[in-house]
């Protein structure tokens, strides 16, 4: 790749138009190709900020899982509100941080001078040079992601990673459930899973959570790890940690039900905006209705009401388009 290729341009204003449904504002671009389907406005990116937070609290303030001591380069992919990019950045002032997203999400004024945040299609084939980064960071990427994109995502991945990098990757499967058995087919929680996962096909692969591992072996890479952890939904769980984590996920449930389903549910399974505010309002009853606590056995004691939430990481053994800088 010679150094033109390495060159970035400015953002294309088509990255920039949105439009709104239902009052909410979304990446025109990204709707008419299928890419992402949640809003783009503040109030989306106040709770992206909020959820990074529930992140930390779930890895005890952990934002880089593999053992690099001194990283050089590090990517993040789909970097959204750049809450973890900026933290990153901040903790490794001499490593090279570039964060990577679909819509160019307004940043701080005082960034971190090693990040550099940058607009591309994460579909598109990588632009990076092989051999480049010492970690990639992949965090709630199922919802941008074409659901066939995923093989060649993975070897992109791997391809610009150098020899001995690592790869770590966080999704959320959304499908609802709680530990004691309460929350059946019929409960607004049930249906709202049911109908995201539906309304978001076939662009989209609802099960990327659990097909990391698979994907990340497939790819190349080894010394996959990955781990299955709940995610509560609010604080009824008879454990402090997780009732500490589902009593603060509260707000970010109260808005994630509404952000995810808005379009998806209105365009793609045809609901009505009032439909789809009376599911969401009775979803949100249910995720803080003490009801659905866990069950007494020790193998239930991790949380109430939850989304699961899949954790992977790896390990690399062994015509250019221009990416647009913001």
């Amino acid at each position: 790749m010679d150094e033109g290729d390495l060159q970035t341009v400015p953002v294309d204003n088509t990255y920039r138009e949105v439009v709104v449904h239902h009052n909410r504002e979304f990446q025109r671009y990204a709707l008419e190709n299928g890419i992402y389907f949640s809003p783009v406005d503040d109030d989306e990116i106040e709770r992206l900020q909020y959820m990074h937070g529930i992140f930390n609290m779930m890895f005890e303030n952990r934002l880089i899982f593999p053992p690099i001591p001194r990283p050089r380069r590090i990517l993040e992919c789909g970097y959204g509100s750049a809450s973890w990019a900026i933290e990153v950045a901040e903790q490794y002032p001499e490593c090279e941080v570039i964060g990577l997203d679909i819509y160019p999400y307004p940043m701080p004024a005082d960034l971190p001078p090693n990040l550099d945040i940058q607009v591309d299609d994460l579909n598109s084939p990588s632009t990076f040079p092989s051999n480049y980064f010492d970690l990639v960071n992949s965090r709630m990427m199922a919802g941008g992601i074409h659901a066939t994109r995923w093989p060649n995502y993975m070897a992109d991945v791997l391809r610009v990673l150098r020899p001995g990098g690592w790869c770590q990757m966080v999704e959320i499967y959304c499908n609802v459930q709680s530990d004691n058995g309460t929350l059946t087919a019929n409960h607004a929680l049930q249906v709202w899973s049911q109908n995201y996962m539906q309304s978001i096909q076939p662009y989209k692969d609802p099960r990327a959570a659990l097909r990391l591992q698979n994907w990340m072996t497939q790819a190349g890479f080894v010394e996959v790890e990955s781990r299955l952890l709940p995610l509560p939904l609010s604080g009824w769980s008879n454990d402090p940690r997780n009732r500490a984590i589902g009593t603060a996920n509260q707000a970010n449930v109260h808005r994630l039900l509404s952000s995810l389903a808005v379009y998806p549910f209105t365009q793609a399974l045809g609901m009505t905006l009032a439909d789809v505010q009376l599911l969401v309002a009775q979803a949100r009853s249910e995720a803080n209705n003490p009801a659905f606590k866990p069950g007494g056995s020790r193998h239930q004691r991790h949380g109430d009401s939850h989304k699961s939430h899949q954790s992977s990481r790896g390990e690399r053994h062994g015509d250019s388009r221009k990416r647009a800088r913001r």
